[in-house]
């Protein structure tokens, strides 16, 4: 059996807290076509998560989203990941406090600038949120993928009191807003 690849594919490098509960969310995503935890917008090549956790480095935990645009939209990526974070409070994300947990969108086109600008306007207007949005709109920057262990980490980890506390909620919450856009299961 061979599978069809999609005509094309886009990419989206998104921060928004802890790497891991973007990555369990948008694996669950139908169109996402893979989702890879790691690194960007810093000073340092190559950073380790150590490095970053200090907050010197000046990276933000990220997830490289690749997608298929004809199944799911930048725009409609973007509705999602405005969901699963709190784009309102600066280098921070619950507990997880520093400029390594920064809401961040690095725009890999000018197209997704528009799109990530029209978005952000869109929700300033609804007023969503009683404080200000303060998700950045930064330039293409270097992605670094992080160390393995970090890959699916929730998949693998799930029963780990971070990934119950933290994960588990911003998931549930997923499923629940998303229902219709979920990846459906594979049937044998």
């Amino acid at each position: 059996m061979t599978s069809s690849s999609p005509a094309r594919s886009e990419t989206a490098i998104l921060g928004g807290g802890c790497f891991w509960c973007l990555d369990a969310v948008f694996r669950g995503l139908d169109g996402v076509l893979g989702v890879e935890s790691g690194y960007a917008g810093g000073s340092v090549p190559n950073p380790t998560y150590d490095a970053v956790c200090t907050g010197r480095t000046g990276h933000a935990e990220v997830v490289k989203v690749t997608f298929d645009p004809a199944v799911l939209s930048f725009r409609d990526l973007l509705t999602v990941f405005f969901t699963i974070h709190d784009p309102t409070t600066k280098d921070r994300q619950g507990n997880d406090v520093g400029t390594q947990y920064r809401s961040v969108i690095f725009h890999q086109t000018p197209e997704q600038r528009a799109d990530a600008e029209a978005v952000l306007a869109n929700l300033t207007t609804q007023k969503l949120w009683r404080d200000p949005i303060v998700t950045e709109i930064a330039q293409t920057a270097t992605f670094y993928p992080a160390e393995n262990y970090h890959q699916d980490y929730f998949a693998r980890n799930g029963s780990q009191p971070y990934c119950q506390a933290v994960v588990a909620p911003k998931v549930v919450k997923f499923r629940k807003a998303f229902a219709d856009r979920l990846k459906k299961k594979a049937t044998a």
